[in-house]
């Protein structure tokens, strides 16, 4: 396999890496106004595929149907079923997919490669129901890390875990409620906890745990256990590979498990100031900012580099229709600026953090304004174009400070396979790390994942209608 990447590319790739170091070699900013540059790497069919197919996704009506008929009977008839996997298979699934197996996404990997961008392979399957379940996605997880051994220079960024793919969600259900009650109870004590991080705030929602959790059951404690040995050889199988995990986040009643399961993981492995495991921050959460300050201080303290993969977040209508049926106060910003702008506030803070100290940072966005913002480099004596403005001066801070991370390679953008194409290729072009979340596994467990993140993220459809306007 590494020949294959070694004597296939080395004269693209090489060419890649002259432009992006010449082009960080002066002012350096994401330029979304040519399109043949952006798109120099992709085929003509390739672009006219893909024209078609976010033609389809920009209609949210087109969006919302899939996702009823999805959930609806007419996937518990064979034949209806078989009929419908098949159509978007041939479509929405090869288009934001890297493929049914490890195999086809390596492909898919490679081809990313080829056009300068790496990728974040993604195991597709969660919610796991049982304690074999886990284990066979332990396997294949450990699987997709192996398989960039012997890779001398990888197409893989990072690996994607879901920790509801080694941890039943029950489970972490009850470990999310002990551990919210602990935190309004400081005389509770809970003897199967190992070392973290701050896991919530005074902001956090804690309404899914109204009154006094019951103690894990020994059996509860034996699955416990068993999700932390698979974990742990994840985590083992990734420090032999050296390559970074990423760890999704979830939906609120079961996110404060994955905090801490995430932070002790963090705790346990890293590469000196480099982290191994990354924690993800919704930042359409009221609490993110909070929580965010919080970890990097005691991960600072502790002398752990914090790795974050900054996200907006995917359950938004979910998140909100629970709080309202509870008669609390939704966990969700307001207003989609005030998400955009908690974002930004989230993103400068770590890249402050991180210009002289450990930690890493991702930035996945398929939002232009943040993708723009924080894709500037000026050289001290410089200022910034005309056309470029500032709603504060945190932003031009951070700004500056992505420098000093792009040197340290410690900080990098991603974007889903299949969207925000522009954006991804601007940023490659302007000598960024730029990453394709990669997710790959059987149609019917990857459609629904997708249609959620089409239908919750509109931003998406914004991005969709940019890509399309400039394929033309």
């Amino acid at each position: 396999m590494a020949r294959r990447y070694t004597t296939s590319i080395p004269k693209l790739v090489s060419k890649i890496h002259y432009c992006q170091r010449r082009r960080l070699n002066s002012t350096a900013y994401i330029n979304l106004d040519d399109s043949k540059e952006l798109f120099s790497t992709v085929t003509t069919s390739k672009l006219m595929a893909t024209a078609f197919t976010l033609h389809v996704v920009m209609n949210e009506a087109m969006i919302h149907f899939g996702s009823k008929v999805m959930n609806s009977r007419l996937m518990d008839t064979p034949i209806s079923r078989e009929v419908l996997l098949g159509s978007i298979e041939h479509t929405l699934y090869h288009h934001f997919c890297g493929g049914k197996t490890l195999k086809d996404a390596d492909r898919a990997a490679r081809k990313l490669w080829e056009s300068g961008l790496q990728s974040m392979l993604d195991y597709g399957m969660e919610h796991a129901h049982d304690n074999a379940s886990c284990d066979h996605n332990m396997r294949e997880i450990i699987h997709t890390i192996s398989s960039t051994l012997s890779l001398p220079s990888s197409p893989v960024s990072s690996v994607v875990v879901k920790i509801t793919a080694i941890f039943r969600p029950q489970l972490l259900k009850r470990v999310s409620d002990l551990l919210r009650w602990e935190f309004m109870d400081n005389s509770l004590h809970l003897p199967w906890k190992l070392q973290s991080f701050p896991l919530l705030s005074n902001s956090s929602a804690l309404y899914h745990t109204p009154h006094g959790p019951e103690a894990l059951t020994l059996e509860e404690e034996r699955d416990l256990d068993l999700g932390f040995e698979r974990l742990i050889k994840i985590c083992e199988s990734s420090l032999e590979a050296n390559v970074p995990l990423l760890i999704d986040a979830e939906d609120t009643a079961i996110q404060p498990a994955i905090d801490y399961f995430t932070f002790h993981a963090a705790i346990m492995y890293h590469n000196g100031n480099k982290p191994l495991i990354f924690n993800t921050i919704q930042a359409y959460l009221k609490d993110s900012k909070e929580r965010l300050v919080m970890a990097k201080r005691a991960a600072d303290k502790a002398g752990i580099p914090l790795g974050i993969k900054l996200v907006r977040g995917a359950y938004m209508s979910t998140e909100r229709q629970l709080a309202l049926s509870l008669g609390a106060n939704s966990p969700i910003h307001d207003s989609i600026q005030d998400t955009h702008d908690c974002y930004n506030a989230c993103a400068a803070f770590m890249l402050e953090g991180i210009a002289n100290g450990p930690g890493s940072l991702i930035l996945a966005t398929h939002n232009i304004e943040s993708g723009s913002c924080f894709c500037l480099i000026y050289r001290p004596c410089q200022t910034p174009p005309k056309s470029v403005t500032y709603n504060d001066a945190g932003k031009l801070a951070a700004a500056k400070v992505v420098g000093t991370g792009m040197k340290r390679d410690n900080v990098q953008f991603a974007q889903l396979y299949g969207m925000a194409e522009a954006l991804s290729f601007g940023l490659r072009n302007a000598g960024f790390k730029v990453s394709k979340y990669l997710p790959y596994g059987p149609v019917e467990h990857i459609v629904p994942y997708l249609l959620r993140r089409a239908e919750e993220n509109r931003g998406f459809v914004s991005t969709a209608a940019l890509d399309r306007q400039l394929m033309r």
